[in-house]
């Protein structure tokens, strides 16, 4: 198991049992369960997760791709037309490619 999959797990059962995210603590789920992690990255992890709230984090994943439809309906007019010439010139640069006589099964 990776370092930083450990410390995910770790830091997951602290805040689902709504425990204070600390280096130790980290440090010592990982050390029940047989996983050795060198003391600075349960620092950095703790550190990094130290102003988060990882249950919301965990609730709310999907909030970013909901602004993606939002993004995608508000191009309209000429941005619109822009995009799609720029699809279709990225479509004939890639078709262009196979012209070189380098494929796949060559």
């Amino acid at each position: 198991m990776s370092t930083e999959t450990a410390l995910s797990y770790a830091a997951l059962i602290l805040a689902d049992a709504e425990i204070e995210i600390s280096s130790e603590k980290l440090l010592a789920l990982t050390e029940a369960a047989n996983v050795p992690i060198e003391g600075i990255w349960a620092d950095i992890f703790a550190r990094a997760l130290d102003a988060q709230d990882l249950k919301s984090l965990l609730v709310n994943f999907q909030a970013g791709s909901a602004a993606a439809p939002a993004a995608g309906a508000a191009a309209t007019g000429a941005a619109g037309e822009e995009a799609a010439e720029e699809e279709k010139e990225e479509e004939a640069k890639e078709e262009s490619d196979d012209d070189m006589g380098f494929g796949l099964f060559d």
